[in-house]
């Protein structure tokens, strides 16, 4: 629906951000390469709490405010420093008059090259960008592309652009009802595309089973894919040629064996600093890998943890876990 509901209203009010958050987690330091982005004492700070799924923060420097999706009540919620956490735009995800099931809501959010927010739409199976300012929001949408070869997407997850303003992203069966077996599955795969600036669709990959959060180096050399299967629990690493199709893909990190200590969550979404730092959800929390794919630590979340972004001048590492919005400080870069 397009109007808030006084249930909501309450939320909204349990979310203010406390003059004095409550902490949660740790940091497992395995490489002492991590001492130089966070302090190995650190912990989270919990900044909101009480959502159902939160995922895919984006950091507005514009406006010094963060966004994120809370998928199942298909809102998005803004943060800031002042006001906390209070709901921003409904419906974020699925705009049809008919309730359906499944995971409805947004997932990944993006800004484009003018500031505009990009989202991935689990319940319209599309890639829109809200018509309005950023700052203004209301809870109209221009479809970017919903069809790959006249097929509709399965359930848009995760986004990012390239400076070419091509725009790349995943697609795994996540947001349709009976995933894999939904009859409305048009495509027999889960495909990495490509959004170029003129709006034709490129099919980039399908060999991975469950592609998810996906990000560039910072020389745009090499695309990193998150894999969220639990047989495969894999990061991908893919070479970027000059016409930006995915040469010589090859597993970056493996993470399989991680999923069978019990450590909650699966490869998701992930964020690479200026430096080629990974910081990648999965088991545990968020992992950290250098740009040489070794595991430098683990900030422990407690639970199981979807996205993470940048921001406050990348001094914050804002993380999304399960009913949290999260924020460790990191060491600022010398």
């Amino acid at each position: 629906m397009r109007y808030f509901c006084a249930a909501l209203l309450v939320f909204m009010a349990a979310c203010q951000a406390s003059p004095e958050p409550a902490m949660i987690g740790s940091v497992d330091r395995l490489d002492a390469r991590l001492d130089a982005l966070v302090d190995p004492e650190s912990a989270f700070e919990v900044l909101a709490e009480g959502f159902d799924w939160s995922e895919g923060p984006v950091w507005v420097p514009q406006e010094q405010f963060l966004l994120f999706s809370d998928i199942p009540p298909n809102t998005i919620f803004r943060w800031d420093a002042n006001g906390g956490a209070r709901a921003f735009l409904q419906p974020s995800g699925y705009t049809g008059a008919e309730p359906r099931g499944g995971e409805v809501g947004s997932n990944g959010l993006v800004l484009d090259s003018l500031g505009r927010l990009v989202l991935a739409q689990h319940g319209d199976r599309r890639i829109a960008r809200l018509a309005g300012p950023v700052a203004a929001p209301s809870a109209d949408y221009v479809t970017l592309a919903d069809k790959y070869d006249g097929a509709r997407f399965n359930s848009p997850n995760d986004l990012v652009y390239h400076s070419s303003g091509d725009l790349y992203f995943t697609d795994p069966p996540y947001g349709l009802e009976g995933r894999m077996q939904d009859p409305a599955k048009e495509i027999d795969f889960q495909g990495v595309y490509r959004l170029a600036v003129g709006g034709s669709v490129t099919l980039l990959t399908s060999e991975l089973s469950r592609p998810n959060g996906i990000g560039f180096s910072p020389d745009e050399k090499t695309l990193y894919v998150a894999n969220s299967d639990p047989s495969r629990a894999i990061w991908m690493a893919y070479d970027v040629d000059a016409d930006g199709l995915l040469q010589n893909g090859r597993v970056f990190f493996d993470a399989t064996e991680l999923v069978g200590r019990e450590l909650p969550g699966l490869p998701d979404g992930l964020q690479v600093d200026s430096r080629g730092n990974i910081f990648a959800t999965g088991p545990g929390g968020v992992l950290v890998f250098s740009p040489d794919g070794t595991h430098l630590g683990t900030l422990m979340t407690t639970q199981a943890t979807s996205n993470c972004t940048l921001g406050e001048d990348d001094s914050s590492l804002f993380v999304t876990a399960d009913m949290y919005l999260l924020r460790m400080r990191l060491r600022p870069k010398v």
